[in-house]
This record gives C-alpha cells, sequence and structure tokens, in this order.
C-alpha cells in the first residue's frame, strides 16, 4: 500500500474515532492512532479502545454530607476501598477475557454469559455509581409530582411503598440490594443478590432502576452493627427524589 493511501484510511480511522468513541476511549484512540501506520493494525486497536470501560463517578457530596444517616468512615472505606475495587476488578476482567461489548446496558444484558468476576464487578461498579447519585444530604423524606403520583398509584399511599420496600430490604438474606424499578411502565419492588441489579438477563426482577439500597454488611455495619433495621429506617431521610424522578422516562 502507498504512502498516501495508507495516510487517507488513517485519516479517515481518525475521523471515525473521534464520532464513535466515547470520551474514555477517545485519549486511547489518539495514542492508537499515533503509534502505528497499519491500518489493520489500527482498525482492530480501535474496536478493542472501544469496548466498555466502567469508570468511578465522583462522589457528589463530601464524605460526611450524610451524617448521622451514613457516617463518614463508612462513607469513605465504601467509596475508595469497596467501590474502588469493583471498578478495577470489572476492568481487569473485560481485558483478561476480552469482553467487548459497547455499553453497560449491552454487558448487563449479557451477563448470563459472563464470568462470575466480570458479573459480580460490573455489577458492583454499576450499582454503587447510581446509589452514590440516589442519595442526598438536602432531601429525605416523602417525594412530590410525578414520583408520589406514581407510587400512590401503584402501592396505595407512600407509607405503603415504605413498608414494601422496607421489606424487600430486611428480606433479602446475607447481601444485597433493594430496588424500585419501572418495569413496561409499571413500578415494582424486589431484591437482588450480591450484585446483580435489575439490568441483568438473570434473576426475576427486571427494570430500569429509580432506587436502590445497598444491604451489603459493609454498607453499615461500622454504625449500626447488625442493626440492618435501623440503618434502613434512617436511610429514608437521604433519598434523592429528584434523581428517582429523572430516571422515571
Amino acid at each position: 500500500m502507498n504512502t498516501s493511501r495508507r495516510k487517507f484510511i488513517k485519516n479517515s480511522l481518525k475521523a471515525t474515532v473521534i464520532t464513535t468513541i466515547s470520551a474514555p476511549g477517545i485519549s486511547k484512540a489518539a495514542a492508537i492512532l499515533t503509534s502505528s501506520s497499519n491500518p489493520v493494525v489500527i482498525h482492530t486497536e480501535i474496536q478493542k479502545a472501544a469496548a466498555i470501560n466502567f469508570s468511578q463517578i465522583a462522589l457528589p457530596y463530601s464524605y460526611n454530607a450524610l451524617e448521622p444517616v451514613i457516617d463518614t468512615m463508612t462513607m469513605d472505606i465504601h467509596y475508595n476501598k469497596h467501590h474502588t475495587a469493583y471498578i478495577k476488578n470489572v476492568n481487569d476482567a473485560i481485558i483478561a477475557e476480552k469482553i467487548d461489548f459497547a455499553s453497560e446496558k449491552d454487558f448487563f444484558a449479557n451477563c448470563s454469559k459472563l464470568s462470575p468476576k466480570a458479573r459480580n464487578n460490573g455489577g458492583g461498579a454499576w450499582n454503587h455509581n447510581f446509589f452514590w447519585q440516589v442519595m442526598t444530604p438536602t432531601q429525605g423524606g416523602a417525594p412530590t409530582g410525578k414520583v408520589i403520583e406514581a407510587i400512590n398509584g401503584t402501592f396505595g399511599s407512600f407509607e405503603k411503598f415504605k413498608e414494601l420496600f422496607t421489606q424487600a430490604a430486611m428480606t433479602r438474606f446475607g447481601s444485597g440490594w433493594a430496588w424500585l424499578v419501572l418495569d413496561s411502565g409499571k413500578l415494582k419492588i424486589g431484591s437482588t443478590p450480591n450484585q446483580d441489579n435489575p439490568l441483568m438477563d438473570v434473576g426475576d426482577l427486571r427494570g430500569t432502576p429509580l432506587l436502590g439500597l445497598d444491604v451489603w454488611e459493609h454498607a453499615y455495619y461500622l454504625k449500626y452493627q447488625n442493626k440492618r433495621n435501623e440503618y434502613v429506617a434512617n436511610w429514608w431521610n437521604v433519598v434523592n427524589w429528584n434523581e428517582v424522578a429523572k430516571r422515571m422516562i
């Protein structure tokens, strides 16, 4: 292949990269484009760069912002140790197992085909990003607007909804999550084991997560010890209903 044609293909690939690769992959793709002049190598490596890579969101508030519901030390350890480990481990699994799904949606839609490491850590990475966002130091209490209308229409009252959600959190044996999901326009409450979530093609609870509560012991044990009921009861004081409303599409 002559030099001018090789240059043309490389420039064409560069334009494609800019329009099709998400922000985290652009720097990788740029490095690939500058490191090789072989179009076949470039195309192969760019495909790899476009594969999913989980990232940890910045905590939306300070470590002590949810006091006294969630103590500072728990938040620090939960975010910087547990969540960070899930991010690292799932990305390691993606590389080692050559997982090439391009989005989180596709990753979870094919979870039944993944290794336990990829599934568990992918769930842990996504679930915690979600969890931080559905909490806030400035809200809590009862929702308003379309959220309370949907809750009342499905469960009869906010108090009944809280009762059912709390039951899901309290009856999840061992480690897991309690969820409020939207499935085919209907609200549902349920729970998942370990780091599973309702986006996965496994389990009985499926749908778009609107609200989630981490009931792993590491989420509450430093403050509440074995009193999961107190943790769940207090958690309602930091629920971010505005975030729930954003997800009701």
